[in-house]
C-alpha cells in the first residue's frame, strides 16, 4: 500500500501550487522531502536509495536537449524587446484586409510565426498583449473576444515545431517510451523529437486552420476600420522575418537543423535585427539577459525539483502501484488510454504544460505505452491536452496571464464564453487524432529483428515484466548508476 502515498503527494503538491502561489519547484522539493522523512522514519522506503540523486541530476543535465532551453528563452525574451511584433502585425493587418476581421487575423498569425520560437507560453502572451491587445481594442473588438484571441495565440507555438513544450515533451516520451520497450521486449524503434515533430505537423495544421475560421467568424462584424498602411520599413521587415522563421521551422521539422541549432541562429539573427534598428542598446541587452537567466533557471530548477519528486515517488513504488492498477483494468489498450487522458486532463487543471512533462508523464505514460506501442500517437495525443490546458478556464495559465495584463478585467463566465469556439475546436482536434491515429506524419518503424517478439503482452506479462524492471531500476539506483540517461 506504499504506492498510494505517492498520490497523496501529488495531490499535496497540487494543492500548495494553487493556493499558495509559491514557485513549483521549491513546493516540489519541499513536499518530495517531507515524505521522504516519513517515509525513512516509518521504514518503508531505503534512505540508500537518495544516493543515487546526484549522478541521477547529473546525467540529466548532460542531455543534449536542454541546450536548446536556454536559448529558446533568450529568443523569447528578444521578441518582446524588439519591434519585429509591430512590423509583422501592421504588415499581417494589411494583407488580411480584404476578407474582413483584419487585425483578429493578424494576432493569430502572430502566434502561430513566433510563438514556436518564444520559449513559453507566458512570453507569447506578454509580447501578444503588448502589440495585439491595444489594436484589437481600438477596432472595437470586445475586450473577452480580444483577451480570448490572445490567449489562444499565444498557445498555437505549443504544438508547432519546434516549440519548447515540444522539445520537452520529446526528451520526456524518449524516456517513458525506453522504460516501457525495457520491460516488454516489443521490437520497435524508440521515440524520438523528430518523430514528435513531424507527428504534431498535421494536428497543428488543422488547429490552426479552424481557429482562423473560428477568429473570422466571430469577429468579422466588430473589425470593420481600416488597417494602418505599413512603411517600406516594416514590409521588409516582415517580408525576410517570415522567410527566416519559416526557413528555421521547416528545417528542424524536417531533421536539416537540429533544435539547438535551430534555436542560436534565430537567436543570433533577432540579435543582428536588434542592432541594425539600434532597438538592442546596451541597457536592453543587459535587461535581456538578466530575464533569459532568471527564466532559464526557474526552468531548471523546475527540471531538477522534478527529478527529485519523481525519485521520491519511485521509492514508494508508486510508478509501479499505478501500473499494475492499470493493467487490472481490463477493457483492452483503450481502456488504459481513456483512463489516462482523463487523468491527464484532470491534471491539467491544476498544473502547467512544464510540471505535466516533468512529474506527471514519467508516471503515467510508461504503463500506457507498455500496451500501446505506437508512441507517436500517444505523444500528440498528450501534447494536444498540454495544449488544450493553458487556454482552460478558470486555471488556463494563458487565461491567468491574460488577466493580470488588461486594463479592464474580464469575467471568468464572459471569459469562459469567448473561448469555447477555440476549446471546441481543440477538443474536436483531440477526438480526431484518437479516432484516425493514420492521419499522423511518421517514419515508418524498421522490421522486427529475428527472434523478438512484436506483439503487445498480456495484462500479467506486463505486470511481471514491470516488476522486474523495476527491481532492476532500484537495483542501480542503489548502487550509484544514474537512470534515464541517453547514450
Amino acid at each position: 500500500m506504499s504506492g498510494a502515498i505517492g498520490l497523496w503527494m501529488l495531490a499535496s503538491a497540487a494543492l500548495l501550487m494553487v493556493t499558495t502561489g509559491l514557485p513549483a519547484w521549491n513546493l516540489l522539493i519541499g513536499v518530495a522531502s517531507f515524505f521522504a522523512v516519513v517515509g525513512v522514519g516509518f521504514d518503508v522506503i531505503s534512505p540508500t536509495l537518495f544516493t543515487a540523486l546526484p549522478s541521477r541530476l547529473l546525467g540529466l543535465l548532460e542531455s543534449d536537449l536542454l541546450q536548446a532551453l536556454p536559448l529558446y528563452v533568450l529568443m523569447g525574451v528578444l521578441l518582446n524587446r524588439l519591434p519585429l511584433a509591430q512590423a509583422l502585425f501592421a504588415s499581417g493587418s494589411r494583407l488580411f484586409s480584404p476578407v474582413g476581421a483584419p487585425r483578429p487575423l493578424a494576432g493569430l498569425g502572430l502566434g502561430v510565426l513566433l510563438s514556436p520560437m518564444n520559449g513559453s507560453v507566458g512570453a507569447s502572451v506578454a509580447m501578444l498583449s503588448r502589440t495585439v491587445l491595444p489594436r484589437l481594442d481600438a477596432a472595437g473588438v470586445a475586450p473577452p473576444r480580444a483577451a480570448a484571441l490572445v490567449c489562444v495565440a499565444s498557445t498555437l507555438g505549443v504544438v508547432i515545431p519546434p516549440s519548447l513544450v515540444l522539445i520537452l515533451l520529446g526528451d520526456a516520451m524518449l524516456r517513458a517510451h525506453t522504460e516501457a520497450v525495457n520491460a516488454t521486449h516489443v521490437a520497435v524503434r524508440i521515440i524520438n523529437t523528430q518523430d514528435i515533430f513531424r507527428g504534431a505537423l498535421v494536428p497543428a495544421a488543422i488547429l490552426v486552420a479552424l481557429c482562423l475560421i473560428a477568429a473570422w467568424l466571430t469577429n468579422r462584424r466588430a473589425d470593420h476600420a481600416s488597417p494602418e498602411r505599413p512603411s517600406a520599413g516594416q514590409w521588409l521587415t516582415a517580408l525576410v522575418a517570415v522567410t527566416v522563421i519559416l526557413g528555421l521551422l521547416g528545417s528542424v521539422t524536417l531533421g536539416y537543423l537540429y533544435a539547438v541549432e535551430a534555436a542560436a541562429a534565430g537567436g543570433v539573427a533577432l540579435f543582428v535585427f536588434g542592432l541594425a534598428t539600434r532597438s538592442l542598446s546596451r541597457s536592453v541587452l543587459a535587461e535581456v539577459l538578466r530575464e533569459t537567466m532568471a527564466i532559464s533557471g526557474a526552468l531548471f530548477a523546475l527540471l531538477v525539483a522534478a527529478n527529485v519528486f519523481t525519485l521520491v515517488l519511485r521509492a514508494f513504488e508508486t510508478d509501479r502501484w499505478i501500473a499494475v492498477w492499470l493493467a487490472g483494468l481490463g477493457g483492452g489498450p483503450y481502456t488504459t488510454l481513456a483512463v489516462v487522458v482523463a487523468l491527464l486532463f484532470v491534471c491539467a487543471f491544476v498544473l502547467d504544460a512544464f510540471e505535466m512533462i516533468f512529474v506527471v508523464i514519467p508516471i503515467l505514460l510508461p504503463p500506457l505505452l507498455m500496451r500501446i506501442p505506437d508512441a507517436t500517437w500517444v505523444a500528440v495525443i498528450t501534447l494536444l491536452i498540454l495544449q488544450t490546458s493553458f487556454i482552460l478556464p478558470p486555471f488556463g495559465y494563458a487565461v491567468l496571464m491574460i488577466g493580470n495584463r488588461l486594463a479592464r478585467p474580464v469575467g471568468t463566465r464572459a471569459m469562459a464564453a469567448a473561448l469555447a469556439p477555440f476549446v471546441a475546436i481543440q477538443f474536436a482536434v483531440l477526438a480526431l487524432v484518437v479516432a484516425v491515429p493514420s492521419l499522423l506524419w511518421r517514419v515508418p518503424d524498421p522490421p522486427a529483428s529475428a527472434g523478438a517478439s512484436a506483439g503487445l503482452l498480456s495484462d500479467d506479462e506486463i505486470r511481471e515484466q514491470f516488476d522486474k524492471l523495476m527491481r532492476d531500476e532500484d537495483s542501480n539506483s542503489t548502487s550509484g548508476h544514474p537512470q534515464g540517461q541517453r547514450q
